[in-house]
């Protein structure tokens, strides 16, 4: 899960693994593969820095849930951490940026 924010300043955590393709314009235009849009503030090359941050937080937690312990630079207690903070986040309806059921 990444954060960005919308056109109008709300806040909105999308689903990176949902995420098909990210354009300029010349607002970044996030496509999901659910077919949803959503335009938001940041850069592509944000949003793209934000994408592959997750994705190396996800192998290293990965890493670690395997025993791998000494081949990554992250604690149990931060995988825990990064799982507890992204489950503990609200859903927000994607048209509207109002909080979900």
């Amino acid at each position: 899960m990444i954060e960005v924010t919308r056109l109008n300043g709300l806040p909105l955590i999308v689903n990176a693994e949902l995420i098909k393709f990210v354009e300029a314009t010349p607002d970044t235009l996030i496509s999901l593969t659910t077919g949803e849009k959503v335009m938001v503030k940041e850069a592509v090359a944000l949003v793209t820095e934000r994408v592959l941050g997750y994705r190396m937080r996800c192998c290293e937690c990965r890493k670690h849930a395997e025993g791998n312990h000494d081949a990554v630079g992250v604690s149990a207690l931060e995988c825990r951490s990064r799982t507890d903070s992204v489950s503990g986040l609200k859903s927000r309806n994607t048209n509207t940026g109002e909080p979900g059921d």
